[in-house]
């Protein structure tokens, strides 16, 4: 069992990205990866690792998302 406290890293920087890349790692072991996923993304989960993706990664996957619906709409 990993202490949940490895997703919730605090920066993005030195320590903290040591820290995800751990999260990933098990992340990438998990089957349930992309319920937790889908699930962070539904509830708008701003903060930790979730479905194996950073904050940032998630906020970029958020933002081509909204583009590509945008495009399909045009």
């Amino acid at each position: 069992m990993s202490d949940p406290d490895l997703f919730f890293p605090v920066g993005d920087t030195g320590p903290a990205l040591l820290q995800i890349i751990e999260a990933k790692k098990i992340c990438a072991t998990c089957p349930v990866i992309d319920a937790c996923l889908r699930g962070a993304l539904e509830r708008g989960e701003e903060t930790g690792v979730w479905g194996g993706l950073s904050e940032d990664e998630r906020r970029t996957l958020r933002q081509r998302t909204v583009r590509a619906q945008l495009v399909a709409v045009a």
